[in-house]
């Protein structure tokens, strides 16, 4: 009997070190997928392992896939004059790449689908009305310079899916509101975490994990560790950060920052600027195991960002047992409650400061189990599981009807 196919569209490699939470999101659909389904990723290659343009039979997490690099893309962590999302999309323009259900992370390579045939479901990842509205650098999304002619193209090309999914409720209704002919198709989607990867420790691991981390920095064995974890990028305003964490002004504070992008040069300066080169490391990008091992050791995770959707490291901290300071955006103030992190009512280094104090000094109000059972309606095991069991039904409904 034949498999049903689920064919996922995103610029990335899943073999590099990407940082991102789509990236992160497309290997946890990758790593579980039910045996019931054929699975095919359209992405980016290494020429020296992967030859573009040609389908190759590839393992990723345990997991056969069949894998089409369209280009050779170098570091997805670094934007290039020309977006990486129009060099997909036109990558894709003029081939059929039809399959039973098909996963798309961005709108634009979705305009080369208009004729294939098949279940189409578009994610949306950030709020994109919040987005387009933000304040500050006009790079941050080329579209910000363009927005009617953004939402001219979302409007055509919204119609042809089936499903159009946000992790971010209020983003969903925007678009019910904004696309009326295709409200009924518009919905939430709970975003997850590898919940084999993202665990807590007990409190004599965490304790002697940290420990040993602030050894291994040249620290004192009391250092209390601040974390973010993410693209260095305008969306996550990592500099907002940087001076937060300057007034937040404690000795025994560090900040990790795990991560690489274009803003990684002007953050090194403005550390110089503030004199905080000893007490904040620059880890750049590194892997999904040793990032979990980082939750699991540190006191806080921090985000600073202008625009979200739910970012899935969010959860990753949580799950680990670590409380959040979050600016308000995106569906975090809403996931979190009194006793797994704190809310920051202002996008100003004295307010995020403040949260992190607050954080920091009083372990005692955040708890691990408090933090993780946040996190636990979000755990891959059930999340993407019901995903693929939904997709089962419907593929196996109209196989049904189709014979009748």
């Amino acid at each position: 009997m034949r498999k049903p196919v689920l064919t996922i569209f995103y610029q990335f490699n899943p073999w590099n070190a990407s940082i991102g939470g789509i990236q992160t999101l497309i290997k946890i659909f990758i790593k579980h997928a039910p045996p019931e389904f054929e699975v095919r990723l359209v992405g980016t290659g290494d020429p020296e392992l992967q030859p573009n343009l040609k389908w190759q039979a590839a393992e990723f997490a345990g997991r056969e896939i069949s894998f089409l690099p369209l280009f050779y893309l170098k570091d997805d962590n670094f934007r290039s004059f020309i977006p990486t999302t129009v060099k997909y999309t036109t990558a894709l323009l003029g081939r059929y790449l039809s399959s039973d259900f098909m996963h798309f992370h961005r709108l634009e390579p979705s305009l080369a689908a208009w004729n294939w045939q098949g279940e189409k479901t578009l994610f949306i990842h950030n709020d994109i009305h919040t987005q387009m509205q933000a304040a500050g650098d006009q790079k941050a999304i080329l579209w910000r310079r363009f927005p009617q002619a953004y939402f001219a193209l979302e409007n055509l090309l919204v119609r042809q899916f089936s499903q159009i999914l946000s992790c971010h409720t209020d983003a969903a209704e925007f678009y019910r509101q904004r696309y009326p002919s295709v409200k009924n198709r518009v919905g939430y989607i709970k975003n997850s975490f590898d919940n084999e990867i993202f665990y807590p420790l007990s409190q004599a691991q965490r304790d002697a994990g940290r420990r040993q981390l602030a050894i291994k920095l040249g620290l004192d064995e009391e250092t209390r560790f601040i974390l973010f974890a993410g693209r260095l990028h305008p969306q996550k305003d990592p500099i907002l950060l940087i001076r937060a964490f300057a007034a937040l002004n404690h000795p025994n504070m560090h900040l990790l920052i795990a991560g690489d992008g274009e803003l990684a040069s002007e953050i090194r300066t403005e550390i110089g600027r503030l004199g905080l080169s000893d007490r904040v490391t620059m880890l750049g990008a590194i892997a999904l195991e040793e990032l979990a091992k980082l939750h699991r050791i540190c006191h806080v995770f921090v985000l600073s960002s202008a625009y979200e959707g739910l970012p899935l490291v969010v959860l990753e901290a949580l799950a680990s047992g670590t409380p959040i300071v979050t600016t308000r955006c995106g569906e975090t103030p809403k996931l979190l409650a009194t006793d797994s992190g704190v809310v920051c009512e202002q996008r100003t280094p004295e307010c995020i400061a403040d949260a992190l104090r607050q954080v920091i000094l009083h372990p005692e109000n955040y708890p691990v189990a408090s933090c993780v059972g946040t996190a636990q309606p979000y755990s891959a095991r059930t999340v993407i599981r019901d995903i693929y069991s939904k997709m089962l039904s419907r593929w196996e409904l109209a196989g049904n009807l189709a014979v009748s």
